[in-house]
C-alpha cells in the first residue's frame, strides 16, 4: 500500500544539502547494504543523493527524465520522457488541458534535447545503472509543486524496480500526498505548516554548478572502478 511518512512539521532550516542527505540516510537505514540505487535529480538533488548512497552503501546515479509541461502551464506535468526516449503520458490530464498531438510531439522533442545534452555531459563519466528489480530511492533537495519529482517517478516506474521510494528533505503537505500515488513510499523529513520555497528551509542553498555534478559522478565512477575500465578500452 502506498504511503507517505512525514517525520516532522518543523520549519527549521537544514544547514545545507549534505546535512539533509545525512538525515534522510538515517531514516532509510533499513535499506543499508540492500543493493539499493539512489537517484539524484540534478543538480541539487545529486548532493543529497551522495550522502544517502554513502550512508546506505548503495549505488549512486542521476535521473535524467524530464517532465512534459502543459501548453497553458509549463510547470504542470502532463507526463514524462525517460532517458531512453520512452514517453509516459497521462492522457486524461493532457486531454483536459487541451494539448493536442502536435504540441505533445514538440514538447517531447524539446525535452529530449535537454536530456541528450546531459547524457553527453554525464554518461561519459558514469554509465547508467539498470533499475529493474532494484530498490530505487529518488531524491531532490526539496519539492514545491512536485512536477519534476513526479516525472522522475513516472520514468523510473517504467523500468520495473522492486520498490520505488521518493525521499525528500522538505515539501508542502499537498505535494507529498500527491507523490504518494506515484511511489511505493514517500519519506519527507519536514512538512512545514506554511510552505514558501525550498530555499527558505536551508541556511546554505548555494546553487550547485555543473562542475560539482561532474566531480560527484567521477567520484562514484572511481568507487565502482568505471574509470579504470574506460582507460582499458
Amino acid at each position: 500500500m502506498k504511503k507517505a511518512r512525514i517525520i516532522s512539521q518543523s520549519d527549521e532550516p537544514f544547514s545545507n544539502r549534505q546535512e539533509a542527505g545525512l538525515f534522510l540516510a538515517r531514516e532509510l537505514k533499513r535499506f543499508q547494504n540492500a543493493n539499493a540505487v539512489v537517484l539524484g535529480i540534478p543538480r541539487g538533488g545529486l548532493v543529497v543523493a551522495c550522502e544517502i548512497a554513502s550512508g546506505l552503501n548503495a549505488d549512486l546515479d542521476v535521473v535524467l527524465s524530464r517532465k512534459l509541461g502543459a501548453q497553458s502551464n509549463p510547470e504542470f506535468a502532463l507526463g514524462a520522457i525517460s532517458e531512453d526516449g520512452h514517453l509516459f503520458l497521462n492522457e486524461m490530464i493532457a486531454a483536459s488541458f487541451g494539448n493536442d498531438d502536435t504540441y505533445i510531439a514538440r514538447e517531447k522533442a524539446r525535452q529530449m534535447e535537454v536530456i541528450k545534452q546531459r547524457i553527453l555531459q554525464y554518461r561519459g563519466i558514469l554509465p547508467r545503472v539498470l533499475l529493474q528489480n532494484r530498490i530505487v530511492i529518488v531524491t531532490d533537495d526539496g519539492v514545491a509543486t512536485g512536477a519534476t519529482m513526479q516525472a522522475a517517478l513516472w520514468a523510473v516506474r517504467q523500468e520495473k524496480p522492486q520498490r520505488l521510494i521518493a525521499a525528500l528533505p522538505v515539501g508542502p503537505a499537498d505535494t507529498i500526498d500527491k507523490l504518494a500515488h506515484d511511489a511505493d513510499e514517500v519519506l519527507c523529513l519536514r512538512v512545514p505548516s506554511f510552505f514558501a520555497a525550498v530555499g527558505q528551509y536551508y541556511s546554505d542553498f548555494t546553487q550547485v554548478e555543473d562542475d560539482e555534478v561532474l566531480a560527484m559522478l567521477k567520484k562514484e565512477a572511481q568507487r565502482k572502478g568505471w574509470d579504470k575500465k574506460s582507460d582499458k578500452e
